[in-house]
């Protein structure tokens, strides 16, 4: 499993694999039932803390995204596709609520910040 860990970042390292394997399993990159890398395999790979590694497996576990089956591995959690896609849509819609807010204040119409978003939406 791919995951780039930047020491440079304010965001702790658990945190970093914590969000880089919930994109992948939201971006279907990773499918339900997919056996992941165990605690000690992935800390080794990414030379870190196996503590580390654990608290962000715990974390994916807390959120419904993976599941752990005691001498089996970890795996994928079978979450509904469209909880995944609720929550993604509700930090969307709150980082919009900011951008509007935002551009409200600064006095930016509204098709400026349309062109702004054709442009990113592009970009990728």
């Amino acid at each position: 499993m791919n995951i780039i860990i930047s020491n440079s970042s304010n965001t702790p390292i658990y945190e970093q694999i914590k969000e880089q394997i919930k994109n992948k399993i939201v971006s279907n990159e990773l499918k339900t039932g997919e056996l992941l890398p165990s605690i000690r395999s992935l800390a080794k790979d990414l030379r870190i803390s196996v503590i580390t590694t654990k608290n962000a497996y715990e974390e994916l576990e807390k959120e419904g995204y993976i599941e752990t089956i005691p001498s089996k591995g970890t795996y994928v959690a079978d979450k509904n596709i469209e909880l995944i896609r609720e929550e993604q849509l509700q930090k969307i819609e709150s980082l919009i609520d900011t951008a509007v807010s935002i551009a409200r204040i600064s006095n930016i119409s509204k098709e400026e910040i349309q062109d702004m978003l054709d442009i990113l939406y592009e970009e990728d």
